[in-house]
């Protein structure tokens, strides 16, 4: 009796248990279609081509829209059993209630009509469409062309939103914002040198000659005839109309205070306040100095570490003295870097990775370099950017770290690998947990410790720098938005801690002035896979293996910090018992 009972029970929850994985395949299923009909670039991007020749909405309409839409599908993902569920599907579904949530939160918040930072908006994302679409056949040319169209119809409505911004007063401080006219006007060149033009300078085979002709006619046509009015009059509009403020603190905005703690919370994926982040801030800034203290030391250099460091800003044997040699010594670092790659990890991803300077409409106010990623499917690569104005700033010393963090170990391996494993789409293409791929990207400069890529004093000064740039964010960006800091003590700050250059500090302060709460997450996240590496080493003692690490660490692609913690602690204990 008993055990017939046991057995009708098994027979009757194996139905169940599968009914509640198709349920989950079935709503991840319907968020990653709705997710492209929302977002057009992203579907060409992974190769889905049904909405080829169409861009995103960016009206406040919309975004409701997308808001109430989202809540639905929270509402089927509560509406799961709580048993049942594999651990892949439990997986999927925290990552995708935790994403849904954080759209859902922000569009209560008027500053969701921010529609630009002091780096970038659409017009600086649809200028690198030729370097992010596929252009394979005719059908990619025409489609194209048919987004150019586009572009004006897009730009009056961000246009609109941005009226919307400015009567609530969530706008931009005026400090931030010295060469953002500069970014629109930049690109807004006669129709042959623009860089909308670049797909149509070389016919590809796929094109008969006789059809060339009139494809770049067209391309001619669109540029003068849409674009160029359309980033004409969004310069207009900028220089005529954007009211920004005097104030820099998101503590100032209509929602300040509440809207900065929820922008911790996003970007960092913890429960800190910005008082403890402060503190723990200070502590690493403490930590680090020692370190650079004892190099300095080391070196038997006659003076103490600021007149090192004040060394190395001015010496100008340190500095490139051509944008052609600062990329050449860029190019050489990113490949010395490949070469250690086997001995970092078991597995490494397929699509490569190209070095390309920043463009020089947005390269004046922007950071020292930054990654975009690739697409197998759109045959683009990877591509790592390095900013070559104000050369006499860009020390060469600092670009094995820099490259580590931007190229591989760090932004490229990560991404292009997260991109091949084998997760739903949403997970591969569209999540995005800063504290994770930062994290990442600052726990890679670390590496160089590892392969001996900082092999000289200089080097590992720059090192530390950018360690300590990463600490001095915690203090810095919740001085900033929680503390009434000005933007002089924000600057004074960085001065008198790190060797970065004075052009680079203004940049980086003047983007986290912009961007509340992001620039936290790259020393939070490393110092959590730091002290996961540390655990694992300890604990597995002769059995811990660095590359099998590593690959546990990737193996999910970009999660949470508390996911993460759960997942390492799990795969420790599972080593520990084999």
């Amino acid at each position: 009796m008993h055990r017939f009972l046991l057995t009708a029970v098994l027979v009757l929850a194996v139905p169940a248990a599968a009914a509640a994985h198709d349920e989950v395949a079935k709503i991840v299923a319907d968020h990653w279609a709705w997710t492209l009909k929302n977002d057009p670039l992203l579907a060409t991007h992974v190769g889905v081509r049904t909405y080829d020749s169409d861009l995103p909405d960016p009206s406040l309409v919309e975004q409701d829209r997308e808001a109430a839409q989202a809540r639905g599908f929270v509402a089927r993902l509560n509406a799961l059993p709580k048993t049942g569920l594999t651990a892949a599907d439990t997986t999927n579904v925290a990552i995708l209630r935790r994403s849904l949530g954080t759209q859902i939160e922000l569009n209560d918040f008027s500053e969701r009509a921010i529609q630009f930072s002091n780096r970038a908006g659409w017009h600086t994302y649809f200028a690198d469409l030729p370097l992010q679409l596929p252009f394979f056949t005719r059908a990619d040319y025409d489609s194209y062309l048919a987004r150019l169209a586009r572009i004006p119809a897009y730009a009056a409505a961000s246009t609109a939103v941005t009226r919307v911004a400015i009567a609530r007063g969530d706008v931009l401080p005026c400090i931030v914002l010295a060469n953002f006219a500069t970014s629109i006007t930049g690109e807004i060149k006669a129709p042959t040198a623009s860089r909308f033009y670049a797909p149509f300078v070389t016919r590809p085979d796929a094109i008969p000659a006789a059809d060339w002709p009139d494809l770049q006619a067209r391309a001619v046509a669109v540029i003068r005839d849409a674009v160029n009015p359309a980033y004409q009059a969004y310069a207009d509009f900028y220089t005529r109309d954007y009211k920004c403020r005097q104030t820099i603190g998101a503590s100032a905005l209509p929602d300040g205070a509440a809207y900065y703690a929820f922008k911790v919370r996003e970007q960092t994926t913890t429960t800190l306040t910005p008082a403890q982040i402060h503190d723990l801030g200070l502590s690493e800034v403490a930590r680090i100095r020692a370190e650079m203290d004892a190099l300095v030391a080391s070196t038997g250099f006659k003076g103490d570490r600021a007149a090192y460091i004040a060394m190395l800003r001015s010496d100008p044997k340190y500095y490139a003295h051509s944008p052609q040699e600062l990329m050449a010594a860029a190019a050489l670092t990113a490949k010395t870097v490949d070469g250690y790659m086997p001995k970092l990890f078991g597995r490494l991803p397929r699509l490569p990775y190209t070095v390309r300077e920043i463009p020089a409409a947005t390269a004046d106010g922007t950071t020292t370099a930054y990654y975009n990623e690739g697409s197998a499917a759109a045959g683009v690569a990877g591509t790592y950017y390095v900013n070559t104005t104000h050369l006499e700033q860009r020390p060469l010393f600092e670009l094995p770290a820099l490259t580590m963090h931007e190229a591989v170990p760090g932004h490229h391996n990560q991404i292009a690998l997260a991109q091949e494993l084998d997760l739903p789409e949403f997970r591969r293409f569209a999540t995005f947990f800063t504290a994770f791929v930062e994290g990442w990207g600052l726990y890679s400069e670390r590496l160089g410790l590892d392969i001996g890529i900082y092999d000289t004093p200089e080097k590992q000064m720059g090192r530390l720098s950018y360690e300590m740039w990463r600490a001095c964010r915690l203090v810095v960006d919740t001085g900033i938005h929680a503390q009434s800091w000005t933007k002089e003590q924000a600057v004074r700050f960085m001065a008198d801690n790190t060797a970065l250059s004075a052009a680079n500090i203004d940049a980086e302060v003047n983007r986290y002035i912009a961007d509340p709460g992001q620039a936290l997450a790259y020393k939070l996240g490393e110092l959590t896979i730091r002290r996961l590496r540390t655990k694992a080493e300890t604990e597995l003692g002769p059995k811990f293996d660095l590359r099998a690490f590593h690959d546990a660490v990737l193996e999910q692609g970009a999660i949470p910090l508390d996911l993460l913690e759960t997942r390492l602690t799990a795969w420790i204990a599972a080593r520990k018992a084999a």
